[in-house]
């Protein structure tokens, strides 16, 4: 996700109760869009993630009771304009966090295949589109991986410097302003794998 470094690893229900809200395809859409736009009202967000208002508004009351967006009414208009804005806090989380809990482990399983899916899909979006930016683009999109040799302290530590690295070329209001720039979907896994 973006921003300041909130971490949810805590072994309790509000872990799964989380990971449960923000892993459902509409939810996490309008929570990026949230993190990425900023401040929206439910018809304008309904209509960025293709969605009817009912249905988006009922999404971001899950994700507000999971304490990942919040209502925004100091930017309304009106009685009628309902506004939001998300927690640009990063969630991360473990297996190892609802080690026992039978549900939970049911959940953050799901949680990291849903993962996958979305990144993955992310990156086939571009192959499908890359074709209406320009070549300088195209050359600097990459795919990176390796084979690296680690301790699990020394695999942490990798995880921790990638986020920071993410965290400093943030999707920040401040640099989405310079028309330079494009949103670009970066990601990372290391783990341990066989050839």
């Amino acid at each position: 996700m973006s921003a300041s470094a909130h971490e949810v690893r805590r072994s309790d229900r509000h872990v799964v109760d989380v990971i449960a809200a923000l892993h459902h395809p509409t939810r996490r859409k309008l929570y990026e869009l949230l993190n990425l736009d900023g401040p929206s009202t439910v018809s304008r967000l309904a209509d960025a993630a293709q969605e009817r208002i009912g249905n988006a508004s009922h999404h971001l009351k899950v994700l507000a009771d999971a304490g990942l967006v919040e209502e925004a009414p100091e930017l309304a208009k009106d009685r009628r304009e309902r506004w939001w804005r998300a927690d640009p806090s990063t969630i991360t989380w473990s297996i190892t966090d609802v080690e026992g809990d039978p549900f939970g482990e049911v959940v953050v399983s799901a949680a990291e295949q849903q993962n996958l899916a979305h990144h993955v899909a992310k990156v086939q979006q571009w192959y499908g589109r890359r074709g209406e930016f320009d070549p300088e683009w195209v050359r600097a999109a990459f795919s990176a991986d390796g084979w690296i040799s680690v301790t699990p302290a020394e695999l942490e530590e990798l995880g921790s410097r990638l986020n920071a690295l993410l965290r400093e070329y943030g999707a920040t209001p401040e640099r989405q302003a310079d028309g330079r720039r494009e949103r670009v979907f970066a990601f990372a896994h290391a783990v341990p794998a066989r050839p």
